[in-house]
């Protein structure tokens, strides 16, 4: 039987550690991590960038996207994704507070789901540079199910000031 798998795009984010270094490597292991997870496959990850953090005031942040071909269904894969943030030592205590790891799904094929536990595509994916860019960078001409918008279109009309690509 022939295996089945879905496209789909995540972001990745890390602002705590004791500098912008550990958050990179952090970012760089969960990668990793996800590439050798069942049911996954790393296609592309984007570069790094350094980003201004929304909320209260923390550390900046270090954020990647990637796109996956994955077997799991969309709440198995967002299962999987809070393991991996656990792993790492997230711990969720209030919205927008610093963290180890932030795995978010963002889409998942062309696939419209709005449910208690998962909306996709991710509701505030349009209003955010640093996930666009990344995700611009290696998937430039998906386009958002709900806009019909390429995913590069949606990054020239997104705020980008704060979002700084990162040198090796």
């Amino acid at each position: 039987m022939k295996r089945q798998f879905a496209r789909v795009a995540i972001a990745l984010g890390s602002n705590l550690g004791s500098d912008v270094g550990n958050s990179r490597e952090t970012v760089r292991k969960s990668l990793e991590t996800l590439g050798n997870t069942e049911g996954i496959e790393l296609i592309h990850a984007s570069s790094l960038y350094q980003t201004t953090p929304v909320g209260p005031p923390q550390p900046n942040y270090v954020n990647a996207c990637a796109v996956l071909a994955v077997e799991l269904s969309p709440l198995a894969l967002l299962d999987t994704l809070l393991a991996i943030e656990a792993q790492f030592g997230r711990v969720r205590r209030e919205r927008w507070q610093a963290r180890t790891l932030d795995l978010d799904l963002l889409l998942y094929q062309d696939l419209i789901l709005d449910s208690p536990r998962l909306t996709i595509p991710h509701p505030r994916m349009q209003e955010r540079g640093f996930v666009l860019v990344p995700l611009a960078e290696i998937a430039p001409d998906w386009q958002e199910p709900i806009t019909g918008k390429s995913i590069a279109q949606l990054a020239k009309e997104v705020d980008t000031q704060g979002v700084i690509k990162l040198e090796l």
